[in-house]
Parts: C-alpha cells; structure tokens; sequence
C-alpha cells in the first residue's frame, strides 16, 4: 500500500512539479526547493555534545495554509508561555501561509515548507530535525509522512481536527487506506461529538479521540478600534473578507440603504490583496462615493465622501493587510465574506469578539459552529435576496443590535478553553525531553 500511494505520489508530482517551481517569486525559488527536499534550514542537523543527546530536539507543527497557521499561532504562543525554550518548527504547504507563519511566528519558531510526502526525503528531514513530536493541525493528512514519524518513533498527534461531510464521504470510499494512515496517530483531537464521530467511523479506537473544542474560539485580538476609525462619523457595516460577486451585493444594498440611513459607511475588505485594485475599479465603475483606507490620511476631496471633519455615507476600502480584526470594532454590522458564494463562509468570531452583530449568508460551510449562533439569536442568516432587509432591520434597532452582538460575545466566552486542553496533552510528551 505505500509502494502503490507513494508511486501514484511521485507521477502527481512529475506534473505539477513545473508549476509549482515557476509560480514561487525568484527571491524564494531556491529555498522552496531546497526545503521541499528535506535539506536545508531547519532539517539541518544540529551537532550536540553526547551528555546532551536530547537538546536540540524540535516539536515539528504542521499547518498547511493561513487558516491553520492563525490556529497554530494560538496553541504555539500559549505553549511557548509555559515552555519559552522550546524548539518549535512550522511546516506550511502554501505561500500565504508561509507569509503569515513569517510575520506570526518568527519570534518563537523555525519556519519551512513542507518536504515532499516521498519516504527517502522524510527521512532525511526527520534526522535532521529529530522532532519528538509532530502535531498536525486540522485535517490535511500526508501518509507517507505519518508513516516515517510512526517509523521513527516519533508521535503523531492532530489537532483542532474537522471533518466535513463532504470530505466525510471521500474518506469513507477508501476507508481501508484511511485506516492504516491514521494507525501512525497517536491522538486526535477533534472539535465536537460529530467529528468524534466520523473519525471513529474511519478506524480510529476509542480511546485515542479527544474532544477538545476549536482553536477558534480562542482568539484574543489586541488594541481596538484603529486611530483612523475617528474619522467615520454615522453607522457603518462592514464586509469582511469579501469575495468576487460580493462587492456586488454589498454596494447595490449599501446603495438601497443609503437613501434612508443617508450618513451610512460600508467597509468593504476583500478577502486577498491582489483584489484591492479590481474592487476599486468596480467602485470607480459604479460612482460610489469611496475612499481608500491608505488614502485616508489624505483626505479633504468631497466628492469620495470625505471632509475635513471624516467620512460620512461613503464606502471605504480596506486596501491594507491585518487591520481587519481591529475594524470589526467599528462595525454597527459586520457581514461575513465568502458565504453568499459557495466558499463555505469567513471567520465570524472576530465581529463576536467585539460583541458585534453578524450577518451571514447560507455558505458558512467552513464554520459549521454557527448553527450554534443562529439557534441561540447570536448571528443573522441571510440570502442573498433578504440581506438588504435583514440589515435594515438591524440597523433601524440598536436593542436588537446589542442583544445579537451581546449573545454572539457570550457564546464566544463559553466555548474557550481548546488551546489549554491542546498545551495539557502536548505537556504530556515534554517530560521525555
């Protein structure tokens, strides 16, 4: 079974080999290459005394894009409070994640891109890291790569682990190969009762599944509102982290309410950085009054909306990276991207993080903990057809605003605690070290 996985492996990777070289910027081609291949940075081996066998070795964190990594960042930074000497390795699959993983984690761990899933590059990687764990985060699975770590004696753990129902079903057809990857885990951790569920289904004993909760509900966002928020005078939504055919949405209902909320502000902040220019030209396309959120500092033109004393019933574009999170505090509504597309929804716990009402359309797929919310009154589901209602009502009621905002922020506050319980098994395996 591994011969057959490992050469079906190798002819995927004979195709997009090319491309997966040429699409990396010149300035990291090389260290991409070198990484992928088991032989440079942090899987060099590190000579140690012979009284001092054990020093060195790493905990290796694998997550393969942004979203695991913003997962791993919360478990690694509560692990690193506790164990500030601990050698931490992260392995990403992705450029993005890698960008995050840089601008996150770079104080507190190595960071490198995850070798090929072929056994002669593994285990090359493994001896010169001698990892005395490896923790997968989530659900991204690479057999050959449990399958070196098992034959290393190195323990396997994942965690923050889901399964979707699509992704259920995929499992199920090849069961029998699912079984004897996950035989090299030690322990999964998983996010609820049903994903406990599925995993058991798929091979896993018993006594080897956790329910530990989701990273997610751990956030912990610093500062506040941003100091050019003081700027916006009236009611503002914000759409955050919005796809192609949502700024769409969002304008032509901005449009709508703005002739009854007439001081109304809509941010809208695209889900990635290379789309800034094309939302803007859309704006630009429509003559919606808009200003740039960099531009802000320039302003006084009265026709982008914008004065002397701020902006008001005007669109701004959050054209920068990593404010995000703070500018859901200056939201009276926020929206959720990527749910009124079939994307499957963006994060809506950083809006309940500030106690802000959340609006999301009928793909949140990715989140299927809002089913939670929208039971307790602590988010809005919307179509596509309704939203403009559902934010006119929202906005024509500040009780109703607090209550959802309120309820959204409790819920956050009761579902805590998945990042200990991940520290607490992890600490298990520090005491051999």
């Amino acid at each position: 079974m591994r011969l057959l996985y490992s050469l079906l492996y190798v002819l995927a990777l004979a195709f997009i080999f090319p491309f997966e070289y040429r699409k990396r910027p010149l300035n990291i081609r090389r260290r991409w290459l070198s990484e992928k291949f088991g032989s440079t940075g942090a899987f060099k081996t590190r000579p140690q005394p012979l009284a001092n066998a054990k020093a060195g070795r790493a905990l290796w964190v694998h997550a393969v894009s942004v979203g695991e990594v913003l997962a791993a960042d919360l478990f690694i930074k509560a692990l690193k409070e506790k164990h500030p000497g601990l050698r931490v390795v992260v392995s990403t699959i992705t450029d993005t994640g890698q960008k995050v993983a840089r601008e996150r984690l770079s104080s507190m761990a190595e960071i490198v891109y995850l070798p090929f899933d072929l056994k002669f590059i593994l285990k090359r990687a493994i001896a010169g890291l001698r990892p005395f764990l490896f923790v997968n985060i989530e659900t991204e699975m690479w057999p050959n790569l449990f399958w070196c770590m098992q034959d290393a004696g190195v323990p396997v753990l994942m965690l923050n682990v889901r399964i979707s129902e699509g992704s259920f079903r995929g499992y199920k057809n090849i069961r029998f190969f699912m079984k004897k990857v996950l035989e090299a885990v030690d322990i999964v951790c998983v996010q609820d009762e049903e994903y406990a569920g599925r995993i058991r289904e798929l091979g896993v004993p018993e006594d080897r599944v956790k329910v530990t909760g989701n990273f997610k509900f751990d956030i912990s966002l610093s500062g506040g509102k941003p100091s050019w928020g003081g700027l916006i005078r009236g009611p503002v939504i914000v759409a955050g982290s919005t796809h192609r055919g949502e700024e769409d949405l969002m304008i032509a209902v901005y449009e709508k309410l703005r002739m009854e909320f007439k001081e109304l502000n809509l941010i809208i902040a695209p889900r990635h950085p290379e789309r800034f220019k094309e939302v803007e030209e859309l704006l630009l396309q429509k003559g919606v009054p808009f200003v740039r959120k960099s531009a802000l500092a320039d302003a006084g033109v009265s026709d982008t909306g914008v004065s002397g004393t701020g902006v008001s019933g005007s669109v701004v574009l959050l054209d920068t990276i990593g404010e995000l999170s703070g500018v859901y505090s200056m939201a009276d509504v926020a929206v959720m991207g990527g749910s009124f597309i079939e994307h499957g929804g963006q994060n809506p716990l950083e809006p309940a993080y500030w106690g802000k009402p959340v609006v999301c359309g009928p793909h949140m797929e990715n989140f299927p903990f809002i089913e939670e919310f929208y039971r307790a009154g602590a988010a809005v589901n919307a179509s596509r057809e309704d939203l403009g209602d559902v934010l006119k009502n929202l906005l024509s009621s500040p009780e109703k605003r607090g209550s959802v905002g309120e309820k959204a922020a409790g819920l956050l506050r009761k579902n805590r605690g998945a990042v200990d319980k991940a520290v607490e098994i992890v600490e298990g395996y520090l005491k051999g070290i």
